[in-house]
């Protein structure tokens, strides 16, 4: 199954607590932190709601 690489590029302060939430359930904490996901669609719509505050890579796994 592929897998992605979610990395936090912004700050989650100022952001809706929603998406400050959805930041946390990621799995990311700090700025330039990474987390490797499996690409499932749960991920891709946490993904979606936080598209302007993450970086997301494709990874072959």
């Amino acid at each position: 199954m592929k897998k992605l690489r979610i990395t936090l590029v912004r700050s989650k302060y100022g952001w809706k607590p929603d998406q400050v939430a959805t930041i946390k359930g990621l799995g990311l904490k700090k700025i330039g932190q990474s987390v490797i996901r499996e690409d499932t669609p749960n991920i891709r719509g946490m993904i979606e709601k936080v598209k302007h505050i993450v970086k997301v890579e494709e990874i072959d796994g």
